[in-house]
């Protein structure tokens, strides 16, 4: 798999510093002793992270640093570090956690994950789903008419202006890949992919990139997922809708993709990174989701009542969830992805 291996670092208890009060103590020790712990995630949940994190660091003097980069990309990273393991946390997507794991770069974390329900974690305890998420697409307003399916996406008019984040880069052009799969099975959906790619402006690592070209009109459509696309929506007051295109019935249909967290292999301050899996597990911290994080709650037992709650359900009224092999994603996706590149000579 053809991996970018630029990452984003952020030490938090310095941004933090200068966006809340977040308190605690510097690093001191080494190992688990250390006060200290790295977390390595996908991009899209920055500013539910840096205040979820500045209270885990005012609740126990543990400060964290945050390096954000593309789902396949952390994993790389966590991967080429083996020998010398630097990550305490990765999150990332299906279906890279579930690659993460096979590839024996996850450890059973201890975390109790009960209120998680089973079909959204490990049986083994090496992952749990973290933030509940779907992928989408997305519109400018001057997309005219108005793309409501698969087969008015490839209409000329959106010529250069339609982009989508690259499968096996981005979380989110691997769920591009999957959907299309489910829509139209493995052969039609390289031929859909093929003749989309006519369009397409090229290859895009991070779906994020792409939401401010949709915002000023650079581009007419992109894909992208409910979380980060709200999130632009209701906080930066982005210019675009999220849709679902329907299939050739006239369904609109998606499937979860949530961020999903475990403990690294050779994670330097283990003891840290359970503490802090567990506090974003927590209930206080899973009831911030929908209204902070504009995701979904991955406990059961956490129901919210705030308005991005109610956004999310009224937009997926109607759309049909269905539910990926997560494992045997994992296990042919390098072949899947062959497949792609073939198709559309990228």
């Amino acid at each position: 798999m053809r991996i970018r291996s630029a990452l984003l670092a952020i030490p938090l208890t310095c941004v933090l510093a200068l966006l809340a009060a977040c308190g605690g103590t510097a690093p001191t020790g080494s190992g688990d002793n250390a006060r200290t712990v790295t977390v390595y995630s996908a991009d899209g949940l920055g500013p539910w992270y840096q205040k979820r994190f500045a209270e885990f660091t005012q609740q126990t003097g543990i400060t964290v640093t945050y390096i954000e980069a593309g789902s396949g990309e952390v994993v790389s990273r966590v991967d080429k570090e083996r020998p010398n393991p630097q990550a305490d946390v990765l999150v990332t997507l299906p279906p890279f956690i579930q690659q993460a794991a096979g590839l024996g770069l996850l450890q059973p974390s201890g975390v109790d994950l009960t209120p998680v329900p089973a079909a959204d974690r490990d049986p083994g305890g090496l992952w749990t789903s973290l933030v509940g998420n779907y992928p989408v697409m997305i519109a400018h307003p001057a997309s005219s008419p108005a793309p409501t399916t698969w087969q008015a996406l490839l209409d000329p008019a959106f010529s250069g202006k339609l982009q989508y984040s690259t499968p096996g880069e981005a979380g989110d052009g691997t769920a591009l890949l999957l959907q299309l799969q489910h829509v139209y099975g493995e052969a039609g959906a390289l031929d859909y992919l093929s003749r989309l790619q006519r369009s397409s402006v090229g290859p895009s690592s991070s779906t994020g990139k792409l939401q401010p070209k949709v915002a000023k009109g650079e581009l007419l459509v992109a894909n992208g997922d409910l979380q980060m696309n709200l999130q632009s929506i209701l906080s930066d007051h982005a210019d675009f809708q999220v849709f679902w295109p329907a299939d050739d019935r006239g369904v609109r249909s998606t499937f979860s993709l949530p961020y999903a967290a475990g403990l690294a292999v050779g994670a330097p301050h283990a003891d840290n990174g359970r503490k802090l899996l567990q506090f974003l597990l927590s209930a206080p911290v899973q009831q911030t989701v929908s209204a902070q994080a504009y995701g979904v709650p991955v406990r059961a037992d956490v129901h919210p009542t705030d308005a991005v709650a109610a956004r999310i359900a009224q937009l997926m009224q109607g759309v049909e969830i269905w539910q990926p092999d997560w494992n045997s994603v994992a296990k042919n996706l390098d072949t899947q992805l062959d497949a792609y590149r073939k198709a559309t000579n990228t």
